[in-house]
């Protein structure tokens, strides 16, 4: 398992916006060879804004970067950022491969 991360800190009082932002867009994963699922969390708020994070789950680091260079990926990512003024700060990429799995 391969796992793709990235963290949004969202201004307070923007969050339904940035939801809206992320449940109307077509991401174009389902079609993706190697795509196993994808979750959008919300997470503590703090003193100007909200946590979020999207995990994206892969088959493998393989599957992964050939999304990152296929056309769906372009398609998918095509003004999916939102207003800028969402941000505190650009989002945040972290990478994680998977060493244990319990079932």
């Amino acid at each position: 398992m391969y796992l793709t991360m990235n963290r949004f800190k969202v201004k307070s009082g923007r969050e339904a916006d940035f939801e809206a932002v992320w449940k109307t867009r077509d991401s174009h994963l389902k079609t993706v060879p190697g795509f196993a699922g994808f979750h959008l969390l919300k997470g503590p708020e703090r003193e100007g804004y909200r946590l979020y994070a999207s995990h994206t789950f892969w088959d493998s680091e393989a599957a992964f970067t050939a999304w990152t260079k296929s056309e769906a990926f372009r398609a998918a990512h095509k003004g999916a950022k939102g207003p800028s003024d969402l941000y505190l700060e650009p989002p945040e990429l972290e990478i994680f491969e998977s060493v244990q799995l319990l079932a």
